[in-house]
């Protein structure tokens, strides 16, 4: 085992992210190729198996080299058979064998886990949790994602689907719509897409004006950065949908903490490139309403491996799996 490499890799639905990273969580290379997810995703492990096979040629290097491959992908697990129940955004159909697959292709062990759990993982092996066995890792970007960690282990539940953060309900009555079919989820208010939402709604109220409805103006469009950029500089629009973003975030992840007492929430996503100013918009409202040992003891934090997150996670299983074995 000693000075093997492990394979991490990322799949998402449009691009597939590997690092080759040494056992102790040192990358020695980073790379990522595009997710082909045409003819019902069949070139998808094929392509990730060339893709190792490839780099590792590019290094001098045969498969021998790599302790196994360590892969994250969307959706929920069948973890006992290393199947994909469901995948959306990857063309497969239900039930697909993802780890029987990569396995008949390399030749090399394999390992999965769903996405949002490898980047807490990363998290808690080489970034912001710095070891800690008590971690959520939620990522805000077009959805909410979640990871959550207990006592070094990563939460799946029965069905592989624990974590779901983005799909808390928040509001009970009179929601928005949310992908997952039910209404007034956390996503809705509190991802990229949701606080876009929030915001046009707000821009076509009468009266509405500043900084934010100039930018909309301008471009004919507006990002949720714009947003916490614009609310950051005074922008009142914008100021308004920051909090109401942040208040059901600082609820819903209080309510999290309240059950788990972890010792680090960390954040992730490209929400959360809003740094400082998202975080102290959350912890007034988490501050609200944790339990008081609880907001006294958990600590809200930035992620700090960024979109590596999740390929360090991923090689952490194979780490994981071999010196527990």
């Amino acid at each position: 085992m000693a000075g093997q490499w492990v394979a991490g890799v990322d799949l998402g639905g449009t691009t597939t992210k590997f690092a080759f990273i040494t056992m102790d969580g040192e990358i020695v290379e980073k790379w990522e190729i595009p997710t082909d997810n045409r003819d019902e995703g069949k070139n998808i492990t094929l392509n990730i198996a060339d893709s190792i096979s490839g780099k590792l040629k590019g290094h001098g290097k045969d498969k021998e080299q790599l302790a196994g491959i360590g892969i994250g992908a969307p959706g929920p697990i069948d973890y006992e058979n290393g199947i994909i129940l469901n995948t959306v955004n990857l063309g497969w159909q239900d039930y697909f064998p993802l780890q029987a697959s990569l396995q008949e292709l390399t030749a090399l062990p394999v390992l999965i886990e769903n996405d949002a759990n490898c980047a807490a993982l990363g998290e808690m092996w080489m970034g912001a949790g710095n070891g800690a066995a008590d971690l959520v890792c939620v990522t805000l970007g077009t959805g909410v994602g979640g990871g959550i960690i207990a006592n070094g282990n990563i939460v799946r539940g029965i069905y592989g689907a624990a974590g779901e953060i983005g799909h808390i309900t928040v509001i009970p009555f009179g929601g928005a719509p949310c992908n997952c079919g039910k209404t007034g989820c956390l996503e809705t208010v509190a991802s990229a897409t949701g606080i876009v939402r929030l915001a046009m709604e707000a821009l076509r109220e009468p009266g509405a004006a500043g900084e934010l409805a100039e930018q909309y103006r301008v471009k004919g469009s507006i990002t949720a950065k714009d947003v916490f950029d614009c609310a950051l500089s005074g922008d009142l629009v914008s100021k308004k949908v920051a909090d109401m973003a942040a208040l059901h975030l600082g609820l819903a992840l209080a309510n999290i903490a309240n059950t788990l007492n972890p010792e680090k929430i960390v954040f992730g996503g490209g929400v959360s490139k809003s740094g400082d100013f998202l975080i102290s918009l959350v912890k007034t409202h988490f501050d609200r309403f944790a339990f008081t040992s609880v907001r006294n003891s958990t600590k809200l934090t930035l992620a700090s491996l960024e979109n590596h997150a999740g390929v360090i996670g991923a090689a952490w299983l194979i780490k994981n799996k071999l010196e527990n074995n």
